[in-house]
């Protein structure tokens, strides 16, 4: 279903980029660009801990950059231009050699700007998930499931201030254009949920079942849960294990009826059971963070960065502190302190903010402490505020950025620096 595996610890991984036609379906196909000839790229496995090198070809006529999302690297690896990792260039080849951490699910991606060339960056097929496995890992499930998220065919809508989308799949397929999920009664199945969009928040569910949530963004939970169903900003992960024990076929897919008849869903067939997929609409409860944390206090922060979200009025373009990238602050820290984000969303748009580089724990969420929750994207809803901590370990030139890729385009970016 995703391809070929590559174990990083016994042999150099190869990626090619080029440009392929992807048949989403009957009928349905798109132009774009992607790794390894398939899309998703290469599911990748690598140990934690233990060096690897990434051999990037890239066969296109203009430069790219491969990013490493949610590990902690060197910034001249990380694959952002602005902490200064090279391009890889057109027609030539770059390689990355960088030893995996944090353990858990990562993903890696193009980080090329896009501005309104909706062909390339994160609207493209460059995306892949990369399974960075602990020592002695127990296994406390009977099947491990990739499920990488994307959309396609995006254009510009009212009036060129929003990205919309045509076709949407899961895996790379349209709803009922792979071969099923195929499971038996009685198993832990663990679902690895990425939302790899460019844009857009997702909230996914299976029919019939209920998401046992025990880590997000790779990192495990303080207090796993069990959900009808998950909400993903874009670059955000979940892993949740699913009980099977009601038999039947059923849709894993988007809540949103739209997006789900348009491709956002896949079958999962129990053992012994046909018929049509079902699709049952989950409870309608609000999505919380904090119901994954625990209601405890976290040290002081030995410094606070407020940032404040805001468009200006008729401007597509977002604003740090009153200013939009390259013009953005610089964000200084000092190499071991612990630092709080408080993110002030002061627009109606929902953000997922990532660090580069970094690991940050949540300690409020509108007016709720929370702790326990460890991540590297959050999404900080319309006109409220989040609060994160984190510390500064890992020194370098680190880029901070909204992971809607319209904004970030937009000047939603700034850069973090360490006091020499």
């Amino acid at each position: 279903m995703l391809g070929h595996l590559v174990r990083g610890e016994s042999a150099t991984i190869q990626l090619r980029i080029s440009e392929i036609a992807l048949d989403l379906g009957p009928r349905k196909s798109v132009r774009t660009l992607a790794y390894n000839g398939q899309v998703p790229g290469p599911l990748l496995r690598v140990a934690a801990g233990k060096q690897i090198t990434v051999e990037v070809t890239n066969e296109t006529k203009d430069h790219e950059m491969v990013h490493w999302h949610g590990f902690h690297i060197p910034s001249d690896v990380d694959g952002a231009h602005q902490e200064g990792t090279p391009h890889v260039p057109a027609r030539g080849n770059r390689s990355y050699t960088f030893t995996p951490n944090p353990p858990g699910t990562r993903w890696y991606h193009s980080h090329n700007m896009s501005s309104r060339n909706l062909k390339i960056g994160t609207y493209s097929g460059q995306f892949g998930m990369i399974l960075v496995e602990p020592a002695g890992d127990p296994g406390r499930y009977d099947l491990d499931v990739p499920i990488l998220l994307h959309e396609w065919e995006p254009y510009l809508a009212a009036g060129g201030m929003e990205v919309e989308f045509k076709l949407f799949s899961i895996n790379g397929k349209m709803l009922g254009a792979s071969e099923p999920i195929r499971v038996r009664a009685g198993q832990r199945v663990l679902f690895r949920l990425l939302n790899a969009s460019a844009t857009l928040q997702h909230r996914l569910a299976l029919a019939g079942h209920s998401l046992h949530v025990i880590a997000l963004d790779g990192a495990p939970v303080a207090s796993p849960r069990s959900v009808p169903f998950v909400d993903l900003g874009p670059g955000e992960r979940a892993d949740a294990i699913v009980e099977m024990k009601n038999p039947g076929v059923w849709i894993l897919g988007e809540l949103k009826d739209a997006e789900r008849n348009a491709g956002m869903g896949i079958v999962v067939e129990y053992a012994d059971q046909n018929g049509p997929a079902r699709w049952v609409a989950p409870s309608p409860i609000p999505w919380d963070y904090t119901l994954f944390g625990r209601d405890a206090p976290v040290p002081e922060p030995d410094g606070r960065i407020p940032l404040v979200i805001r468009q200006p009025p008729g401007e597509h373009r977002w604003t740090i502190n009153g200013k939009s990238f390259p013009k953005t602050d610089t964000i200084l820290v000092e190499r071991g302190r612990r630092y709080r984000m408080l993110f002030d969303n002061q627009t109606a748009d929902p953000h997922p903010l990532h660090l580069h580089r970094h690991t940050f724990e949540l300690t409020r969420v509108a007016d709720q402490r929370t702790s326990g929750v460890f991540k590297d994207v959050v999404v900080v809803p319309g006109w409220r505020q989040v609060e994160v901590d984190f510390v500064a370990s890992n020194p370098g030139p680190t880029l901070f950025h909204c992971h809607q890729q319209f904004h970030m385009d937009s000047g939603f970016m700034a850069m973090l620096q360490y006091r020499d």
